[in-house]
């Protein structure tokens, strides 16, 4: 059963990528990022791992999904969209796909040699548990990791403001140019 539940999410999570690549509205892109990033939190769980996926719900869905959305909402979405960057890019990107689907599989296949040489009755060292991490990172780390949060902060603060000041500037050089007109 656990293999069907891996092979669903792994699925899922790989159309949810692919849909992040191919649709057109940003804000879809994002949604798609989204679900493939707690489809592989989901798959963490699978494996034995609750902490990451904890940690990957509350970094990357939580915090870098935001600062996307800020961008997003930041940029001229319609104007952005309408602009083609890279013309006649599609062949080198078709190649390079290629290479890359090439290198995962050859990976794959190494991988499937290095666990039959390995065996099933290798000992796996004990992880540590949630205890251990948690004391680990607000003991000895206490300060790097409040610093990651002030960091954090002020790049949110700064968005805001960035996107404030163009609103207002546009609004007076508008407010500017109808006095203009009117006299």
């Amino acid at each position: 059963m656990e293999r069907e539940f891996f092979l669903l999410l792994s699925g899922v999570a790989t159309i949810s990528g692919l849909l992040v690549v191919v649709a057109r509205n940003p804000i879809h892109s994002a949604l798609a990022l989204v679900a493939c990033l707690v489809q592989i939190a989901a798959i963490y769980i699978l494996l034995g791992a609750p902490f990451l996926a904890v940690i990957q719900i509350f970094v990357y869905v939580g915090a870098v999904m935001v600062l996307f959305l800020f961008v997003i909402m930041m940029l001229d979405v319609r104007k952005e969209a309408q602009t083609r960057y890279l013309r006649g890019a599609a062949w080198p990107g078709v190649i390079v796909l290629l290479l890359l689907a090439a290198e995962l599989f050859a990976l794959l296949i190494q991988s499937t040699r290095l666990h039959a040489v390995m065996g099933p009755g290798q000992p796996i060292s004990q992880q540590p548990s949630v205890e251990d991490l948690s004391l680990l990172l607000f003991q000895d780390f206490l300060l790097p990791f409040e610093v990651a949060s002030v960091i954090l902060l002020v790049a949110l603060v700064g968005a805001v403001v960035l996107a404030r000041t163009d609103d207002k500037a546009a609004g007076v050089s508008a407010d500017r140019s109808q006095q203009r007109g009117r006299q």
